[in-house]
């Protein structure tokens, strides 16, 4: 997969990973048709990075951990394709899609630098068709040169210099196969979520995590119509206002110890 290849789309694939052994192989499947796919792993113990390069990526291995938005940045530098495609390994590019971006990389619209495309994500095996989850567009393929990552530690975006397009087919997004991996991701996302706030000069307290995590549950089920999600989308609404709940609760917690020591 990695280097250049006549019979493959002219595009590079980026992607970071850490433990991904579940799901690394059908995501790099998904995306075969590029010539090329970077992967920048952060020190996973799981075989991830063997599986990666079984596959034809082209795998480096970081030291450190910056967050997300600048390790996609070093996976982004390695890059050698007139395209990139962003991808997280629990992803996967549906045929249709696929066809679309070929389609579209063939066209090469002059004025267009970027595309953004529709991502259905699934919760507990049910794929979501409201609670806000969807058609939940993200720009994931631009020209080399004209996109980068935020610098975000987390819910990093792309940032495109010039004109999004939109693609019309879904990327297929397993956001959570069961609870735990959601319980775990809640701790890990709502920590780093809360450092960033905390580092940008943010504050929060008690009563504002509780009113923000009750808002979250009401914006998520009844505006964003997770009512007819039916069950699951109870489920989703109570896991958002959890993580918006524990974030601020984290945030509230990193101020009282900055007061208390000063650090």
């Amino acid at each position: 997969m990695p280097g250049l290849s006549s019979e493959r789309a002219p595009l590079s694939v980026v992607l970071i990973t850490r433990d991904e052994a579940a799901n690394v192989a059908d995501c790099l499947a998904s995306v075969a048709f590029a010539a090329e796919c970077i992967v920048v792993d952060s020190g996973s113990s799981d075989g991830t990075p063997g599986i990666a390069r079984s596959l034809g990526a082209h795998v480096t291995q970081a030291s450190d951990w910056p967050g997300f938005g600048p390790q996609k940045n070093r996976a982004l530098a390695q890059a050698t394709q007139p395209w990139v495609l962003s991808i997280d390994a629990d992803e996967r590019v549906t045929p249709q899609l696929r066809d679309e971006i070929l389609r579209t990389i063939a066209q090469d619209a002059a004025s267009v630098a970027g595309w953004d495309m529709p991502r259905k994500s699934s919760f507990c095996g049910q794929y979501m068709a409201h609670s806000g989850w969807y058609p939940d567009r993200v720009t994931r393929l631009f020209r080399r040169g004209k996109g980068r990552f935020s610098d975000d530690l987390v819910h990093e975006r792309v940032i495109v210099d010039g004109e999004v397009g939109h693609l019309r087919n879904d990327l297929l997004h397993a956001t959570y196969p069961d609870l735990e991996t959601m319980l775990a991701k809640l701790d890990r996302y709502s920590s780093a979520s809360a450092q960033a706030l905390f580092e940008r000069g943010e504050r929060s307290s008690l009563a504002g995590a509780i009113v923000r995590g009750a808002w979250a549950f009401f914006r998520t089920y009844v505006l964003r119509l997770g009512v007819l999600d039916g069950r699951m989308g109870f489920v989703l609404a109570v896991s958002v206002a959890e993580t918006t709940y524990y974030k601020y609760l984290k945030l509230w917690i990193l101020g009282r110890r900055k007061a208390a020591t000063g650090v």
